[in-house]
């Protein structure tokens, strides 16, 4: 498989998950966003295990909790935290720093080259963000602040260390493990700060399948491989593509009106994309060794 059905496939999965706010809104109750995660991660989790029929071995548990909890259990529960208590808009815009600190975290933790052009695409994908979310209303509050900050920190820590911690699985075994690691940890959270779900409708399970075998299955499947095949500065420059695709959802099914300023915005996006590839040439992202870990690590 050559390198642009790579890329292609992976820029899937941030499209997909632009359709999360939607779903949110529009088929799930209000007021349950970590049972909702909790309901998004674990079941799909504990399908893909039935599929796949593998467990980690005692060697990678540990390195699968913390990669659970870094792509899944933290950045969702700091996600959800901004989004209540911060515009969307702000939310998003702080969010869009994720790129530019993976730059940093593969400099260190993969030995990758940090180049102007990286840095050019990282800044430039942030403010296109910002013209398309960010509002005349926005105001600050320090701890959606935070959230939102180590939200961002919290994803691009998983998205780098999956590309260094390569068990020698399949992507979706891997996937299988990472999100039902980051589904357990959540539990423990879930029933202390929100019990009580009501019972689901029709609707809502439609919407909670949706956001687990969808939104969480086959994108992290798709999002994962592509770590593991592209690296992690090639793919995460991808990732503006979420609000992007939110911002045109929310137009073309919810009839919202575009601005010209987000217009400019969405092109913003996709020069900031298309720089991103091109400062993430293949050596960039090449591990000095590329061969799998262990099955048992002994570090």
């Amino acid at each position: 498989m050559n390198r642009t059905t790579d890329l292609l496939l992976t820029a899937i999965a941030p499209v997909i998950w632009g359709s999360s706010y939607i779903v949110a809104t529009e088929m799930l109750p209000h007021g349950y966003p970590l049972t909702v995660s909790l309901l998004r991660a674990l079941p799909a989790g504990l399908i893909l295990l039935l599929v796949v029929r593998q467990l980690p071995g005692a060697g990678w548990r540990g390195r699968v909790f913390i990669l659970g909890a870094l792509n899944f259990a933290v950045f969702w529960a700091m996600l959800f935290v901004a989004a209540y208590r911060l515009p969307g808009g702000v939310a998003a815009t702080l969010g869009a720093i994720q790129p530019l600190l993976v730059l940093f975290l593969a400099r260190y933790a993969l030995g990758n080259t940090i180049t102007m052009l990286g840095i050019l695409a990282a800044v430039s994908g942030l403010i296109g963000v910002a013209m398309l979310v960010l509002g005349p209303s926005a105001s600050l509050d320090p701890i959606g602040i935070i959230a939102a900050l180590l939200g961002a920190l919290s994803m691009a820590a998983g998205t780098v260390l999956t590309r260094k911690w390569q068990p020698p699985v399949s992507p979706l075994t891997f996937t299988a493990w990472q999100l039902t690691a980051g589904g357990i940890l959540l539990i423990p959270v879930v029933l202390i700060v929100e019990p009580g779900f009501p019972m689901p409708t029709v609707t809502n399970i439609a919407g909670l399948v949706w956001l687990g075998l969808i939104g969480a299955a086959l994108t992290y499947f798709l999002w994962f491989r592509g770590i593991a095949r592209l690296g992690p500065t090639t793919v995460t420059s991808f990732g503006f593509l979420s609000p992007t695709s939110a911002v045109l959802l929310g137009w073309i099914i919810l009839g919202e009106q575009l601005s010209p300023l987000q217009i400019a915005g969405v092109v913003v996006v996709l020069i900031s994309i298309w720089l991103g590839q091109r400062a993430a040439r293949p050596k960039t992202d090449t591990v000095p060794n590329t061969r799998p870990l262990a099955a048992t690590p002994k570090s």
